[in-house]
């Protein structure tokens, strides 16, 4: 599907590496200006050379999600250069550990917390007013299906981005009525090193690469897209509503 994205602004955090950085790339491509956000000033680096090699621009913003009176600051200086916001991909996370939650320690949980869902809130509130200035503002929020399936050992991970899709599918519910589209992502196991941490002895050459995956998302970021609130799977290439088990649904409806 061509997505033309000529004269859109678009964020990509956690861009210097991995899905992050091959869907700034996209972006770019499609004709976004791409603010890029990432830890690592290199990776940035590199991925603005590769932007400037498909005839695109970026915008470099090194900062750590842990710092939360940057990402406050964000908006604002975005609004004092551009005015608005047109695409916002929430992309940055963290694995933590592979451990049973009792073992987990503190600091470990409440790094994955503070990086993958206080953070995604923190952009949602300082990006929120400069998507609603877009006529078509898009925000997709990369989760995972850790949050559904909750593994043994995968507790903090996954807490973290069934959070995240509450706060999205929160956000979509508020924004229903305006301009702005703000779904979930699942994009399945990636070759990344996120998924090489978790699965040391897998063989990476049986997984999809980032490209494929960010070759995905993209569409997600057009004006056309009408669907909010919602998970997309790339591994089914289709939106996933949310549905309670039937069970819940009868008792709550029975209580009603």
């Amino acid at each position: 599907m061509s997505v033309d994205l000529n004269g859109k602004l678009a964020l990509v955090t956690g861009a210097s590496r991995g899905i992050g950085y091959f869907t700034a790339i996209e972006l770019a491509k499609a004709g976004a200006h791409v603010i890029a956000c990432a830890r690592t000033v290199g990776g940035l680096e590199e991925l603005d050379d590769a932007i400037k090699a498909v005839g695109g621009s970026a915008t470099l913003v090194p900062f750590d999600l842990t710092d939360m009176a940057a990402i406050d600051k964000l908006g604002g200086s975005i609004f004092e250069r551009w005015g608005k916001l047109d695409i916002l991909v929430a992309n940055a996370g963290i694995l933590g550990v592979i451990s049973p939650i009792g073992h987990v320690e503190a600091k470990t949980f409440e790094k994955v917390m503070t990086i993958n869902v206080t953070a995604t809130w923190r952009l949602i509130r300082s990006l929120e007013p400069l998507l609603k200035l877009s006529d078509a503002g898009r925000a997709v929020i990369l989760s995972s299906g850790a949050a559904h399936k909750c593994r043994p050992f995968w507790g903090p991970y996954s807490a973290s981005k069934a959070a995240v899709e509450a706060l999205a599918r929160t956000w979509a519910a508020e924004t229903e009525n305006t301009a702005l589209r703000v779904n979930s992502v699942d994009p399945g196991a990636t070759r990344t090193a996120m998924r090489a941490l978790a699965y040391p002895g897998e063989d990476k050459d049986t997984l999809p690469h980032p490209s494929t995956v960010a070759q995905a998302l993209l569409p997600l970021t057009g004006s056309d897209v009408t669907e909010t609130g919602k998970l997309y799977s790339v591994r089914e290439g289709r939106f996933l509503d949310y549905h309670m088990p039937n069970s819940i649904e009868l008792l709550l409806n029975a209580q009603a």
